[in-house]
């Protein structure tokens, strides 16, 4: 990662020569991330394996004092309370090893939370913008959020608690050959049954995980369905279908889970009854009585085993579950990689000043995958202060060249040149103050109204501020709110789809970039909404290049330019008037709309001829048929 390397998608031109660009990185493992720690987690381990050590020295004393005072002949009183100062010693020393093994790896997972983290956001600060369009919000959070956190489990208590596991019943096994080796096997016997069951379980229950959680994902599926659906299956009067539907997933899912825990529950109960104490306990009583009766050892060599013994077993869960959670920070690594090794936004070494001139695209081609064209050998010019409309059938890559110009990706192919200068060779931060977008779809964040317009630009004056509401014609609205500007989205600030899109457009005024790109903005407004959204626009666009994706036909007839694209090529250009007589694919669509917009007699209401503006239902359907 950071290597400053060339990076360009298969397929595409060799990188340009004023690029700086960062290698996409193989997907981090997890030592990998753990390497900033690596050393403090040591030092933790290793306390927290002093400390296992120490944990049994208690019982190893109370072993030693029991064969000190059963030994034939006087007791050792200063053996004993030698042995006794020692079980203290001992007993304290383990608090303290503890406690540094604690605060030693916390401080570590602290440090490498915020080092992943840190890592996290400079990367996605610095992919390219039409990344984040394949990945829903919640992908991101996972990847910021839970993935890291499911490291904390790992580094701050799993390895600690994995190094106890392994120590501690390894320790006393020495301990107890050590005193009788013979009595040892004896013991070991219920921990190696034990272990093969549990070990069996372990793979059933693994080989069965795809199965659960593709019945998860079923049952799951049908409640969203049957949820977000409710108001359209009770208005058609289908609710005891939908409720089926669940139900028979929750069956199936039912039977699954039955089914399953039925297969586990047997070996998994037995190798729980082979590991428990009492059976360990019963073992090392019956072994010891068999050897003392036959003379093969002292019967004050039973007192450690019975103390020890039925402790040697417990790790085994312990190991279970922290097997559990380092494969799931393991996962968690792997898709915290995947993030850190997206190719980042290629960025200038030497960055360039953009002129005033005009947009161009030149012989511009583009795929999202290295294999399907999206865009093939585009070649178009937006003059300054005019209108540049691109329409075509649903799918011939309006939104994708409307998304090249902002650089939310880079043509694998072409050029495209703002004022006669390299897009890609102007600082990033530039291209974004040169250029505005409006969306169909508004994105306010849960801050104030006033958070939300100062985005576009932070040190605005409160009395610009105001200005670009006005303009934008929602000021009225915010002033109604209980705290104003001050109001908080989402909380005592609710918009509807029109008043959101004109908060968006009053924060591309405040933006006051020279480059405008509008999608359709006027799409989800209502009709009354829809007028003041159309008188914002007007504000907005006066003087600006205006590059717009239109969906209604009749909003971009009075453009200056109208391209038609057509399975990523420029079908047509020309004004309204000039596609209108070459009678091609635009004329088509043009009558396509007007026929939709014609209120015919024999309506509801027939006293309307004509409607004005009414736009058909569908609009993408219309365009796609008269393709």
């Amino acid at each position: 990662m950071g290597s400053s390397i060339y990076y360009y998608p298969l397929g595409s031109n060799p990188p340009h020569p004023n690029w700086r660009t960062t290698m996409a990185a193989e997907p981090a493992a997890l030592p990998s991330l753990l390497q900033p720690v690596r050393k403090r987690l040591a030092l933790a381990v290793l306390c927290q394996a002093v400390a296992a050590l120490l944990n049994i020295a208690p019982f190893v004393a109370v072993a030693e004092l029991a064969r000190v005072l059963l030994a034939d002949g006087s007791p050792d009183h200063d053996r004993a309370w030698t042995v006794t100062a020692v079980a203290g010693a001992c007993l304290l020393a383990r608090l303290l090893f503890l406690l540094a093994a604690s605060v030693v790896s916390h401080l570590a997972e602290n440090d490498l939370q915020l080092s992943v983290r840190r890592l996290l956001i400079g990367r996605l600060d610095r992919v390219p913008l039409g990344w984040f369009s394949g990945r829903g919000g919640g992908a991101v959070k996972k990847a910021v959020q839970d993935d890291v956190h499911a490291l904390h489990h790992l580094v701050a208590h799993s390895l600690l608690e994995l190094t106890s596991a392994v120590i501690v019943p390894l320790s006393t096994l020495a301990y107890l050959f050590w005193v009788d080796w013979r009595l040892a096997l004896i013991t070991m016997i219920p921990l190696v049954l034990g272990i093969g069951l549990f070990g069996r379980t372990g793979a059933a229950f693994k080989k069965n995980l795809p199965a659960l959680d593709a019945a998860m994902t079923d049952i799951n599926g049908a409640a969203v369905e049957f949820v977000q659906g409710i108001a359209v299956v009770k208005t058609f009067g289908q609710t005891r279908r939908a409720h089926r539907r669940y139900t028979d997933a929750a069956d199936r899912f039912a039977s699954f889970f039955r089914g399953w825990v039925d297969s586990l529950a047997a070996p998994r109960a037995l190798s729980e009854i082979v590991l428990s104490a009492p059976v360990m306990l019963f073992t090392v009583l019956l072994g010891g009585t068999a050897l003392i009766t036959a003379g093969r050892t002292a019967p004050e060599d039973l007192v450690p085993f019975a103390l020890l013994g039925v402790g040697i077993t417990t790790p085994v869960l312990t190991i279970s579950f922290a097997e559990e959670e380092v494969r799931a920070a393991k996962a968690a690594a792997d898709r915290i990689g995947e993030v850190l090794a997206t190719p980042a936004l290629p960025v200038p070494e030497r960055p360039a000043t953009a002129g005033s001139g005009a947009v161009t695209f030149e012989a511009v081609g583009f795929s999202y995958d290295g294999e399907h064209r999206v865009l093939e050998g585009v070649d178009l010019t937006l003059a300054p202060g005019t209108t540049t409309a691109l329409v075509g059938p649903s799918g011939s890559g309006k939104s994708t060249l409307a998304s090249l110009l902002p650089r939310f990706w880079d043509p694998d192919e072409g050029t495209i040149r703002v004022g006669g200068t390299d897009l890609r060779d102007i600082a990033p931060e530039e291209v974004y103050g040169r250029m505005s977008f409006v969306f169909q779809e508004v994105r306010l964040l849960r801050d104030t109204v006033r958070a939300n317009l100062l985005i576009a630009r932070p040190d605005a004056t409160d009395e610009e501020l105001r200005d670009a509401a006005r303009r934008a014609r929602i000021h009225d609205r915010v002033t109604e709110l209980p705290r104003g500007y001050d109001s908080v989205v989402g909380e005592d600030a609710r918009f509807s789809g029109g008043e959101a899109q004109r908060l968006s457009i009053a924060r591309a005024m405040l933006a006051d970039a020279p480059v405008l790109v509008l999608d359709e903005a006027t799409a989800y407004a209502d009709p009354e909404s829809e007028a003041a959204v159309q008188d914002a626009l007007s504000e907005l666009t006066r003087g600006r290049t205006l590059m717009v994706i239109a969906h209604r036909l009749s909003t971009v007839k009075d453009a200056d330019q109208i391209v038609v694209l057509d399975a990523g090529r420029v079908a047509e250009r020309g004004t309204h008037d000039e596609l209108l007589a070459l009678n091609g694919t635009y004329a088509g669509m043009w009558r396509a709309h007007e026929h939709s917009t014609v209120w015919r007699p024999g309506s509801p209401d027939e006293s309307d001829a004509v409607r004005p503006a009414v736009e058909p239902a569908a609009p993408s359907a219309v365009e796609e048929a008269v393709r």
